[in-house]
């Protein structure tokens, strides 16, 4: 079903990644609201409070005593039929872990914002994408953002998606934090009754929930015979968030004017040679260097990894197709690979390509470091080694290389 709303002149605000985060979830009216706050994330924390305390947002605050039980709230109120939210980062992520896996294999709709951050140890309160390539295969869908606004519309589009009939699963909308969390940008913010519009397809579907008139359990031990089936469900409906996803951009866009390019963003790869993929903030740098070489002549490319689970698979073999070489930049490490997990991805991808297409992987910003133009043009220059065959490293970490 499609919504048709009128587009019109949106408020424009500066906000910071945490307050638009924050003001997506205010539009989204969720009924429970249960966080710890963590750096980066704290002040989206606030904010949200901040709504409730002055009377904006009618949700139910919880205030939790550890990440664990913040997320087991969550599960309880979902399972009951509610909207929730929830946010954390690095630490917090890995403490609620076992919720994170039940909330997944229960197929419960919980939206959470992670703003990025390292793991420990070394301890390092500072960016990454650790945190949540840690748990890639939990079995919720995670978006990854590269900007303030996308981080306010993915908030809106994450519940379209989570609460889908066909999908109902979980859903992270990752954004770099202090890169995004801290950033301030200008952002267009969608009128309340668009929001409501937007969302209102979701009303006439009625999920499994627990109620008291129509008792049932929420899966405990699962026999043996039914656990292949509950998982190959939960598979399936993962793998329909790729079309799904692209189908409610759509609509986004026609109601509010804004596009993200569905799973993934290309970036004047129509006639490039190389390609540089990569994901979140740091793209912003890579594009830079794009436009610088487009300007000497030279044929290159960028492809941002918005749906990072699923993974865009066939989005990303269509694109890369013909392509003379690939050049892959993660802000994370695979323990076992000495690699990126993007590096790693494509890698496994291409295989099913008839070209021979040679892939390098780049490592930075480990750490909180910076993605340097001096370092993407360093990148660049090891690709095309690469596409002209000559020798070059396979894996390059950038900040200590």
């Amino acid at each position: 079903m499609v919504t048709k709303i009128t587009p019109r002149v949106e408020q424009v605000r500066v906000f910071d990644g945490n307050r638009a985060c924050a003001y997506g979830v205010l539009l989204c009216k969720p009924d429970l609201v249960s966080c710890v706050p963590i750096t980066p994330m704290t002040p989206m924390v606030e904010a949200i409070w901040q709504y409730v305390a002055d009377g904006r947002l009618n949700s139910e605050l919880v205030a939790a005593d550890g990440e664990i039980n913040a997320l087991s709230y969550c599960i309880g109120a979902s399972s009951a039929g509610a909207r929730t939210f929830i946010g954390t980062a690095s630490q917090g992520l890995g403490y609620m872990f076992e919720a994170y896996l039940k909330t997944a294999g229960n197929r419960l709709p919980v939206v959470m914002a992670l703003s990025t951050r390292e793991n420990a140890a070394p301890d390092g309160v500072v960016s990454s994408h650790q945190d949540f390539v840690t748990v890639r295969d939990a079995g919720w869908i995670q978006i990854v953002c590269e900007g303030v606004q996308e981080i306010l519309d993915t908030m809106i589009m994450a519940y379209r998606l989570a609460e889908d009939p066909e999908i109902l699963l979980p859903v992270n909308v990752c954004f770099d934090g202090y890169y995004l969390s801290y950033l301030t940008e200008r952002v267009e913010l969608p009128y309340q009754e668009d929001v409501d519009a937007f969302l209102a397809p979701l009303a006439q579907y009625d999920r499994p929930k627990l109620c008291l008139e129509d008792p049932l359990t929420v899966p405990t031990n699962t026999r043996e015979e039914l656990f292949a089936e509950w998982r190959h469900k939960h598979v399936v409906a993962q793998q329909k968030t790729k079309k799904k996803l692209e189908d409610i951009e759509k609509e986004f866009q026609e109601a509010f004017g804004r596009s993200y390019d569905g799973q993934i963003e290309e970036y004047r790869t129509d006639d490039a040679e190389i390609v540089m993929v990569s994901m979140g903030s740091q793209t912003g740098a890579i594009k830079d260097v794009v436009d610088s070489r487009r300007e000497k002549g030279e044929k290159i490319g960028v492809i941002r990894i918005r749906l990072f689970r699923p993974y865009p698979r066939e989005r990303l073999l269509a694109a890369l197709k013909g392509k003379k070489a690939v050049g892959v930049v993660d802000r994370n490490v695979m323990f076992g690979w000495q690699s990126g997990v993007n590096f790693f991805e494509i890698k496994a991808a291409i295989q099913d390509l008839p070209e021979n297409i040679p892939v390098t992987g780049f490592i930075v910003g480990i750490g909180g470091t910076d993605c340097s133009l001096e370092m993407v043009e360093r990148a660049v220059d090891i690709t095309q080694l690469a596409a002209e065959g000559k020798p070059h490293q396979e894996i390059t970490w950038l900040n200590i290389e």
